[in-house]
């Protein structure tokens, strides 16, 4: 059993415990990252948090963040609109906050959804599956399965989710087993099976070893 040395506990302790039992791989990286942090809280209703997410697909950070800012912009009287009045703004407008005409039908077509029921308010999204989440969600145009279990992740804060087509996480496993190849994503479901029900803290792990592979060139 390898015991981890960190001074405080966290309510992940017990996941980077079950994971640093696995093997010394995984011990030595959760010593050498240190422990997971307490997630900030979001209580972003799951249309703000998909909208938000197409604004960063395929762009820096900032660049989406600044879109944003324009967007919200636009309705002066509240932190972000409702989905009534996004579905009120024309493809026009939106095009002018800087999102492409991709984008703009996107958001419009999550801001109609969350009006008919597809998209759920937070109180039902908490009570509904993962998987009935992701069947649910990937019908909307410009939402992927990556996409939701993002959202699953960082705004519903699932333990146990793993991101089987993101590119970081499968190469955080191949530098961690020093393997000349990344595993294929229905393999890399297999190996993280043992992770489970922990399966997102790990992805956050294997996203740090690729950072600090990054740090150590």
């Amino acid at each position: 059993m390898n015991v981890l040395r960190h001074t405080d506990q966290t309510p992940y302790s017990p996941a980077e415990q079950h994971l640093a039992n696995i093997d010394q791989d995984w011990a030595k990286l959760i010593a050498e990252i240190g422990p997971y942090p307490l997630p900030t809280t979001s209580d972003h209703e799951p249309y703000e948090a998909l909208i938000r997410a197409v604004a960063h697909q395929q762009l820096h950070g900032k660049a989406a963040e600044n879109i944003l800012g324009r967007f919200t912009a636009c309705y002066p009287n509240t932190l972000f609109p409702s989905a009534e009045e996004i579905s009120a703004t024309s493809i026009d407008q939106l095009r002018a906050c800087g999102f492409s005409n991709s984008k703009a039908i996107a958001i419009l077509g999550i801001a109609e959804k969350t009006i008919t029921g597809v998209v759920p308010t937070r109180m039902i999204a908490e009570t509904l599956t993962n998987e009935e989440l992701i069947e649910r969600l990937i019908t909307l145009r410009g939402i992927g399965r990556w996409t939701v279990e993002m959202f699953l992740m960082h705004t519903l804060h699932q333990a146990d989710i793993l991101p089987v087509d993101d590119f970081g996480v499968r190469e955080g496993w191949r530098i961690i087993k020093s393997l000349e190849v990344q595993p294929k994503p229905k393999l890399f479901a297999e190996i993280g099976k043992i992770w489970s029900p922990y399966r997102s803290i790990a992805s956050w792990y294997l996203w740090r070893a690729v950072d600090q592979s990054k740090i150590k060139k």
